[in-house]
């Protein structure tokens, strides 16, 4: 019986240090197609977004964008950024008949 308790607790002991599932094993297969595959969608919809990669290289300045154009482009934005009006409250009274 005290032979059993400490092979036991000598199998607890060995497979908590060997960190479970961590690789292939008899006991453990290896990673799943779930796992191999994580994040790859979310790398393929950056690069198919992405229409030049080689954009951020360029350094020379933009060109064929007058100041007119491009001062319309800027208050545009900065109003997105305004607080709208909140929108009208209405008040009915109910259960109260006034005379």
């Amino acid at each position: 019986m005290i032979r059993r308790c400490f092979v036991l607790i000598g199998l607890v002991v060995i497979f908590s240090f060997t960190g479970g599932c961590g690789g292939p094993s008899p006991f453990c297969p290896g990673p799943s197609r779930l796992k191999m595959d994580y994040g790859n969608s979310y790398k393929l919809a950056i690069f198919n977004q992405t229409l030049n990669p080689e954009a951020e290289k360029n350094l020379e300045p933009v060109t064929g964008f007058d100041g007119r154009a491009a001062r319309e482009v800027i208050e545009r934005y900065r109003k997105e950024f305004e607080k709208p009006a909140p929108p009208p409250t209405y008040i009915l009274p109910v259960g109260s008949i006034s005379k």
